[in-house]
């Protein structure tokens, strides 16, 4: 029991053994959605496969680190929470703009710059986080909770623009895998029950593989030891690119926000401290500075993970840790990185549609306890229904400039965040009744 006890603490101190099952569950649940977005960005930019290959085992290490950092923090450097980061898909349709029309060399510049603005901005977090109060925080949490239902889905059905997207064999090992964790999670007890989405996972990889849907030729051709490399691009600096990024930046610390505050409220059972979030933000920037360095867009904390820690219970730093010591050695020994790639997505579909309700959940939670008044209630309304709503009409902000359709057009999180911020200003406070 004093394990059991300890795995469901920040701090508790647990067997190696028990560790690496729970730290394995969360690099599983980001694996792909880490290394995703430099492989669409290398593979529109024209990036050769030797490289490619490179930059996703710069991207696992970066991830690896950036978590770590999270979970141990160096002076202000990281929250001290259970946050997983890994590489962002904010960034992507920017990146990809600005590494096809000025080269890799531009696009790392202005990573790395704004990677400094953005932990600079975690460090003076205490001066502006003021504007981020709870009814923010929460909306924010409910927005992104439902930008990743998407996400899932495309995930369950093959993955966005796969040949068999939708095919009867995704629905059928997808929903496999879905039943599995749903049973583990109702009648499963303990420690089994925490580990409902690896055991999905497994149970769903082995009737994958079963049908024929693996894939295990990447394999042969994955090394034994490869260090990372640094600098692959020489960076340049461009100012429109420059603050094109920074501006993204921005978004990106709204959204840790969003993850700190559900991952404290669903996982934690409290509110977080305006220090942890600052922290949070201050990890995100300097480690994406350092991401850039190797090649890799910028990171940030990863939501999947925030809903796998809610539904499982387990926060346990040292779990965690581990994870991101398996996503190093995923980067450092190829072969582990190239097995963790032959899962299919119908599986991690199946794993990540409960994981990314518990996401709204969390949201639903935060806002009961910000109360329903009638200021807070036209607050949440409005930002999600224009965030969520606009942002599903395609050509919605066609006549804005590029800037805004790249941070506005397709994000919901920016658009919900920058309406609850200025609805929370500009609308009036409610009196308190005093009897």
């Amino acid at each position: 029991m004093e394990n059991k006890g300890s795995l469901y603490e920040l701090n508790g101190r647990i067997p190696l053994a028990q560790a690496v099952p729970f730290g394995l569950q969360h690099v599983l649940a980001m694996f792909v959605s880490n290394i995703t977005p430099i492989i669409i960005l290398a593979n529109v930019v024209g990036i050769d496969a030797t490289l490619s290959g490179v930059l996703i085992q710069n991207c696992m290490v970066i991830a690896g680190i950036g978590t770590l950092i999270q979970l141990y923090p160096i002076w202000r450097i990281g929250s001290r929470l259970p946050i997983v980061m890994g590489i962002s898909f904010t960034f992507l349709s920017l990146s990809i703009f600005i590494g096809t029309t000025y080269g890799m060399g531009t696009l790392m510049g202005a990573v790395i710059v704004g990677g400094v603005v953005e932990g600079v901005m975690g460090l003076l977090a205490k001066y502006w986080i003021k504007l981020v109060p709870h009814v923010v925080a929460a909306t924010v949490v409910t927005a992104i909770g439902f930008s990743l239902l998407p996400i899932g889905a495309n995930s369950f059905a093959g993955g966005q623009g796969a040949a068999d997207f939708g095919s009867l064999n995704n629905w059928i090992v997808g929903t496999f895998t879905l039943l599995v964790c749903l049973g583990f999670q109702v009648f499963a007890k303990g420690f089994l029950r925490s580990l409902s989405v690896l055991m999905g996972l497994i149970a769903g990889y082995i009737l994958a593989v079963c049908m024929g849907m693996v894939d295990f030729s990447g394999l042969h051709h994955a090394g034994i030891i490869s260090l990372p490399t640094f600098m692959p691009f020489k960076p340049e600096f461009n100012l429109g690119a420059i603050l094109s990024v920074l501006a993204i930046y921005f978004v990106s610390a709204t959204e840790t926000i969003g993850d700190t505050s559900a991952l404290c409220s669903s996982a934690l059972h409290r509110q977080p401290h305006k220090v942890e979030m600052g922290n949070s933000i201050c990890c995100d920037g300097f480690v994406s500075c350092i991401a850039g360095l190797f090649g890799c867009t910028p990171i940030t904390s990863f939501s999947q993970n925030v809903g796998l820690a809610a539904m499982s219970g387990v926060v346990n730093r040292f779990a965690i840790a581990t994870g991101a010591c398996i996503m190093i050695a995923g980067g450092v020994f190829p072969v582990v990185g190239a097995l963790l790639a032959t899962i299919p997505q119908a599986v991690l579909g199946g794993c990540s549609i409960m994981m990314f309700g518990s996401i709204m959940l969390a949201g639903f939670g935060m806002l009961s306890r910000c109360g329903f008044g009638h200021r807070n209630m036209i607050i949440v309304a409005l930002s999600l229904s224009v965030g969520i709503g606009f942002t599903q009409a395609t050509g919605m902000f066609s006549i804005f400039p590029q800037i805004v359709q790249t941070v506005f057009a397709e994000n919901c999180v920016a658009v919900v965040f920058l309406l609850a911020v200025i609805l929370n200003l500009v609308l009036p406070k409610e009196k308190v009744k005093v009897d």
